[in-house]
């Protein structure tokens, strides 16, 4: 059993009577706050983003447990009451709750408020275990009065708000002197890159030591936790610059790239990403256990940056294939295959991954599977185009159901799913080069049929296909089929593919010979 690292997670505060919940163009949560409450609550009450999602890792070993996952083997367990729909048997919230901290749960939760997959009693408690241990009072006071349908709520969260302001005002007193240094440019210029000096000036002029700089650390945390993510996130940045502990400075990084996937700055959370990455990749880590729980972690918080970025497609099948974490995934994330296989299919340019991939889908099938990687199963292992056709139909009602997947954009006054159409259009296209492989004349009635698509639609995709790729291919619309043509294997492609390890196996072979030898020889001189 794979132990959770260890996080302080954070949970902004939502008063309900100065915030008012409404949609921006971004789809996060947005708030309006009455200009007559002071500055002071202005900074700690902020609206909780839709996403908000994260920590600030403070330990890389522990185990973090809160009450919430049980709700969740509530939520997701068949038959306890719960309306659940086909396709809640396909989805993956159990399984990627234990990987996220408990902010992230609530935008799945909302997802799966919103598609109805199970009832909202259900939610709404889970939102409320969820919420037990945060500082969102006046968050859980909503659900709460929604629940149980009453405006009473219970002592101990009207108790709990106090105490939130209270330590809000006492931590900005703490952070003070260090803040009001930050925000004068004049000031800021005296510092240089080396932390030792920046330490010892402050020290030394400005009466500023590392109890200030801890507090700028609490308070950045706490301000995160009441919603306001980009002060957290300028302030994070400005303690990474004076820290000197490398713990609490990863720690700081985490918070970081959690802002930054909060305000949707993808371009910046990416850079942040690839930093996480290189410090749980390098040799300081403490132990190789300890990399695996990092590097799962890692992977699933990736999700929502690589399902939003414009170059996220060919950046999650980087990551997702490189040795290390490809092991991590097949060790413990296997549920992840299903992100990695709709890349795959959906990225035109790394048709080159689908071989090795298929691979791993067949070695793990005992473990998992879903009807994205049972696609490609049915379509390049068993060749059973009717399994391939079913699958299909069941990826698309998938996707429209995954929080990852499901993405919905509006554009004229139509929403749709950019990635489900981008999905069943490259899918279509496997079924159809697949078929073409093993067959030389196609009856377009039957491949219509394959395609799920209508017999019009079918012909006026195969005509466009044939175009755009050049396919050797024409249509016999008297006998309503496709004829293909003889396809001979390019020779210097084949030379290519046999050669392109030579390299590599001659290296070994010589390193074999080479230590055999010595071997011998220093057998021979004792």
């Amino acid at each position: 059993m794979i132990t959770r690292p260890l996080h302080i997670f954070f949970t902004p505060i939502v008063p309900s009577y100065l915030v008012k919940k409404t949609s921006n163009n971004s789809g996060f949560w947005c708030c309006y706050i009455r200009a007559e409450i002071s500055e002071t609550e202005q900074l700690g009450f902020g609206a909780p983003q839709a996403l908000s999602l994260s920590s600030f890792c403070v330990s890389l070993l522990g185990r973090v447990c809160f009450r919430a996952l049980r709700v969740f083997a509530e939520l997701f367990a068949f038959g306890s009451g719960i309306a659940v729909v086909a396709m809640a048997h396909y989805d993956l919230t159990a399984r990627v709750a234990p990987f996220l901290d408990r902010h992230l749960v609530f935008p799945l939760l909302e997802f799966l408020q919103d598609k109805q997959l199970y009832s909202d009693d259900h939610i709404l408690k889970a939102k409320i275990e969820l919420l037990a241990k945060t500082n969102m009072v006046d968050y859980a006071m909503d659900i709460h009065k929604s629940l149980y349908h009453t405006e009473d709520v219970p002592q101990d969260m009207v108790e709990r708000r106090v105490e939130v302001v209270g330590r809000l005002k006492m931590l900005e007193e703490s952070a003070a002197p260090l803040i009001s240094f930050l925000q004068n440019p004049a000031l800021v210029q005296e510092l240089r890159s080396d932390k030792h000096y920046n330490l010892q000036m402050l020290q030394d002029r400005y009466q500023i030591g590392t109890e200030q700089i801890e507090a700028l650390y609490q308070y950045a945390k706490f301000q995160f936790e009441c919603g306001n993510y980009s002060g957290a996130s300028d302030y994070l940045y400005q303690y990474r610059t004076l820290c000197t502990n490398s713990d609490r400075s990863i720690s700081a990084l985490w918070g970081k790239l959690a802002c930054e996937i909060l305000m949707q700055n993808w371009d910046v959370a990416t850079e942040e990403l690839n930093r996480l990455k290189e410090i749980i990749d390098s040799k300081n880590v403490a132990s190789p256990l300890n990399q695996l729980q990092q590097r799962t972690w890692l992977m699933h918080w990736s999700l929502f940056i690589f399902f939003n970025h414009d170059n996220g497609r060919n950046g999650i099948l980087d990551l997702f294939l490189s040795e290390k974490y490809l092991n991590a995934i097949q060790t413990n994330a296997h549920h992840l295959l299903r992100y990695l296989a709709t890349a795959a299919i959906v990225n035109k340019r790394r048709r080159n991954t689908l071989k090795e991939l298929i691979k791993i889908i067949q070695q793990e099938r005992y473990t998992y599977s879903d009807p994205v990687t049972e696609f490609l199963e049915c379509l390049y292992v068993n060749y059973d185009f009717d399994g391939a056709q079913k699958k299909l139909r069941e990826c698309e009602e998938l996707i429209v159901s995954d929080f990852f997947l499901g993405k919905q954009s509006s554009e004229n006054g139509f929403v749709t799913i950019p990635l489900r159409d981008e999905f069943m259009e490259n899918a279509r296209l496997f079924i159809f080069e697949a078929y073409c492989r093993i067959h030389q004349c196609i009856d377009i009635g039957m491949l219509s049929q394959k395609l799920n698509m209508n017999y019009d639609d079918a012909e006026r995709w195969i005509v466009n296909l044939i175009r755009n790729a050049r396919l050797d291919a024409k249509i016999d619309s008297k006998m309503g089929t496709v004829v293909m043509g003889t396809q001979h294997p390019n020779i210097y492609e084949q030379i290519i593919e046999k050669t392109k390890v030579l390299g590599q196996r001659s290296y070994t072979l010589t390193t074999n010979v080479v230590l055999t030898s010595a071997a011998v020889t220093a057998a021979a001189v004792r």
